[in-house]
């Protein structure tokens, strides 16, 4: 996406700085997909995009470095971080790790009503898949996992869940076609099997779907990368 497609606040909250303006907008971008892995992010144009001096936005490019969306490149500047075959690895272990953890602790404090919300957001993406609305049932795939570890009631969980979401996020919508369309039937009914096992609060089975769910989607995310890296290496042979 080009620079000048990040639209900038008309107007922020009082105790919102203008380096958290541009941090908030870039990283939104950056997870998005609309910035795209290698775009370069030059200081003065978003300054000049974003109408403001180039201080605030050269700390939100550190902060976005500090978290690993940016790479500082020398004599380049500010490029957004690539989407490697190391981080896709990490973003799946990490979810798998925090959801074994927020499901456990979901399924011990589950009650009626409870039970009843999740079952409309898988409901909800049953119906979508019937409409061949991928996008929306990955929308509603982030909610339902997070609904779970809001059931959990430990908010340092909810909250790294969350980050650790949005690079899947990133992940997704990068691989969306090529990858996660053809997943989604599959992730469902293991979907529909983790419900089940929350309501029989079956702690050995739920952690045994959440490993295979998480492993199953990164074995086909690393086979994409395999596969596509596979035409580079025949032609530097």
């Amino acid at each position: 996406m080009a620079l000048h497609a990040i639209r900038p606040a008309r107007t922020a909250a009082a105790h919102v700085t203008k380096q958290q303006t541009v941090y908030r907008l870039l990283r939104e971008s950056i997870l998005r997909c609309e910035l795209r892995p290698g775009a370069r992010l030059v200081i003065d144009e978003l300054a000049r995009q974003f109408q403001m001096s180039i201080i605030p936005v050269r700390e939100a490019l550190r902060q976005l470095q500090a978290e690993g969306l940016v790479l500082s490149v020398a004599h380049v500047g500010g490029t957004v971080a690539p989407i490697s075959h190391d981080s896709v690895v990490e973003v799946f272990t990490v979810l798998e790790g925090l959801e074994v953890v927020a499901t456990r602790a979901a399924a011990t404090r589950l009650d009626a009503e409870q039970i009843a919300a999740l079952a409309e957001l898988v409901a909800s993406m049953d119906r979508a898949i019937d409409a061949g609305s991928p996008g929306v049932w990955a929308e509603i795939n982030t909610r339902f996992h997070l609904a779970i570890a809001e059931i959990a009631a430990m908010p340092m969980l909810l909250e790294m869940l969350q980050r650790a979401f949005d690079r899947w996020e990133r992940v997704r919508r990068f691989y969306f076609s090529d990858v996660l369309i053809h997943r989604t039937r599959i992730a469902q009914a293991e979907h529909h099997e983790l419900l089940r096992q929350m309501q029989a609060r079956d702690l050995a089975g739920l952690e045994r779907t959440i490993r295979e769910h998480n492993q199953a989607a990164l074995a086909s995310y690393l086979a994409y990368l395999s596969a596509d890296a596979a035409p580079l290496r025949e032609s530097l042979r």
